[in-house]
Formats: C-alpha cells, sequence, structure tokens
C-alpha cells in the first residue's frame, strides 16, 4: 500500500474554516506539487479530500476523481485517517488531502508508532508505503516534498 499525505496549500485567512479557499500561491503550490505526483503516481490511485475548500481545491490540482470524506475534516484523528484509507489492508495507492496537524500525526504514528505533531508545510505531503519483508511489517517513507523544493 502506498499512502500519500497532501497537506492543502496556502489558504486565504479568516471566514468560515470549511470554505477558505486557496491564494494565487496556494495554487501555484498545489498545481507543481499536483505535476510532481503525477509522474510518479500508479495507474491506479484513490484520492480523498477533507470537506474543506482549501483541502478540495488542492485535490482538484490533481485533475482526478477527489471523494470528500468527513472523517478528514480539520480536526480529525489519527484513527479516522487511517481507518478511511483502510491502512495497511488496502492493495492500491491512495492520496489523502488534509489538514495539520492531523497529517503530521498520522505520518509520525505510521514511521515511529508515536502520534507526535510533525510539521508538513502547506502543500507538502509524505508519501509512504507498507510492505512485509521477513514476516515483518515495514512503513518505508518514499518521498518527503515541500511545495518550494520541486
Amino acid at each position: 500500500m502506498d499512502l500519500i499525505l497532501w497537506r492543502h496549500a496556502e489558504a486565504e485567512e479568516g471566514g468560515p474554516d470549511l470554505e477558505r479557499k486557496l491564494t494565487p500561491k496556494g495554487r501555484k503550490q498545489a498545481k507543481r506539487v499536483a505535476t510532481w505526483l503525477l509522474q510518479r503516481l500508479p495507474s491506479k490511485v484513490t484520492v480523498l479530500s477533507s470537506p474543506a475548500r482549501r483541502a478540495r481545491q488542492t485535490a482538484d490540482a490533481l485533475e482526478l476523481r477527489a471523494k470528500p470524506v468527513d472523517r478528514i475534516a480539520p480536526g480529525a484523528a489519527v484513527s479516522d485517517v487511517l481507518e478511511a484509507v483502510d491502512w495497511p489492508r488496502r492493495k492500491d495507492a491512495i492520496v489523502v488531502v488534509g489538514h495539520q496537524p492531523t497529517l503530521g500525526c498520522v505520518a509520525s504514528y505510521l514511521v515511529s508508532g508515536s502520534p507526535v505533531e510533525w510539521s508538513i508545510k502547506k502543500g507538502g505531503l509524505w508519501w509512504l508505503s507498507y510492505r512485509v519483508r521477513g514476516g515483518e511489517s515495514q512503513v518505508v517513507v518514499r518521498a518527503v516534498v515541500a511545495p518550494d523544493m520541486v
């Protein structure tokens, strides 16, 4: 299983939280990271997005059908995200477009076993893979990408 945790790009301040839109800079960040991702994603991929407008707009940069999922809205728990993606049983790749601190906690939990608030830059992502080697479950960090580095 490949799990890509993608934080929404830069959004406007103020207003109702779920309605905040991407800024022009945020749209550029989302497009830049989407271009990088599309060159690497397998042909079978599922895209899940928080219902927040900024997350949906970030996911839209992939130009793939994204499904809004309430369980990954702002304030979601690590367990909510892992259940929404069926970790680690799912066979295909999945992109989750969501929020901090949740995504940083998911990454830290999968890599270290402890849900610490690791920071993921706006528009940035962590690409993690699950595999079994020699009877042992492993989480492999495949990539960590910031929008200003691609």
